[in-house]
């Protein structure tokens, strides 16, 4: 089949939350959208509303539904990230369906924060299945097609975005404060940020970051989600502390939009892209309350990971084309 001609944005962690509003604001700035995750909904009984997106009862089948509702284009894939078969099976449907890849979106993650001694091991090993795993194998599954889509874009841009081969991933910076109190999330979420640092570098190398790149991107302030609910619903004054998913899809849309060079390998924050990058100043309409003043939770101004020898790049190894042993 001929490739589609909208741009093509996996969702992967679409189901409900900040992953929903992503993948429902990307529809409608004229993406086709490949809504992945876990959970489905039961096919032998219809959607007749649309479920609280963030309850359980949202699901790719929902997500989708409710983009094709409102005139977009979508595709519900489910896909268990912890399984390289379901991971190969995904990347392989989307292109089997759309013909093309253009921005894929890592939003999956399993989340517990407790101290090392409260954590047990299943729970750590969880967390670093989905979270750094779980997008190591999904970039890795896609990078051919997204390096396909920076090559059929080069010099050129499209109605949907600044040009195809881009990766947003939902991964903090790279900070100590980070770690407190969530030693075991912090090792797989800063693992995933290592990653965006390093195939940025790849990027480089390979003579590609002026046309494809990678980005990690983070809230500034809580965001509205299913983890948050559990929260709010033993004290409703959380609410006052919390923004709307929708900064945090503004600013993907404009991370996916820019020149590849000025996101490539950035650990960005939401509030902070969209203010020095896009010029918001008034971010008043992403409080889930009204007229609230919402605590900032990462702090105002964060390391650089630079060193002064930072292009010195030593003697290259290279293990695949070491000599067996």
């Amino acid at each position: 089949m001929a490739p589609s001609s909208k741009p093509v944005a996996l969702v992967v962690g679409a189901s409900r939350g900040i992953g929903r509003q992503v993948a429902i604001d990307f529809a409608a700035h004229g993406y086709a959208v490949v809504v992945a995750a876990k959970t489905v909904s039961d096919p032998s009984k219809p959607i007749t509303s649309i479920p609280n997106p963030k309850s359980n009862d949202s699901t790719i089948t929902t997500v989708s539904y409710e983009i094709r509702q409102a005139g977009g284009e979508a595709h519900p894939i489910q896909v268990d990230v912890r399984s390289e078969e379901s991971v190969n099976s995904l990347i392989q449907q989307t292109i089997d369906k759309y013909g093309r890849l253009d921005v894929l979106i890592y939003n999956s993650g399993a989340i517990y924060w407790a101290s090392v001694q409260d954590t047990p091991l299943k729970r750590f090993k969880l967390m670093q299945s989905v979270n750094p795993e779980g997008l190591y194998a999904v970039v890795q599954a896609a990078l051919p097609h997204l390096r396909q889509s920076a090559s059929n874009h080069a010099g050129s841009s499209n109605g949907g975005g600044g040009g195809g081969g881009r990766i947003i991933v939902v991964s903090p910076p790279i900070y100590s404060r980070f770690f407190r109190g969530k030693t075991a999330y912090a090792m797989g979420k800063v693992g995933m940020s290592v990653l965006t640092k390093g195939l940025a570098m790849d990027f480089v190398r390979q003579g590609l970051a002026d046309r494809m790149a990678i980005t990690s991107l983070w809230p500034a302030v809580a965001i509205e989600s299913a983890a948050t609910e559990r929260m709010t619903r033993l004290n409703p004054d959380e609410e006052r502390d919390l923004r709307k998913p929708s900064i945090f899809s503004d600013a993907m849309l404009a991370i996916a939009g820019a020149p590849a060079a000025d996101v490539n390998g950035e650990l960005l924050l939401d509030e902070d892209f969209l203010h020095d990058y896009c010029g918001v100043r008034d971010f008043r309409k992403y409080n889930v309350v009204p007229d609230s003043e919402p605590r900032r939770i990462m702090p105002a101004k964060l390391p650089d990971l630079r060193v002064a020898e930072q292009d010195d790049e030593g003697k290259r190894v290279d293990s695949t084309k070491l000599a067996k042993l």
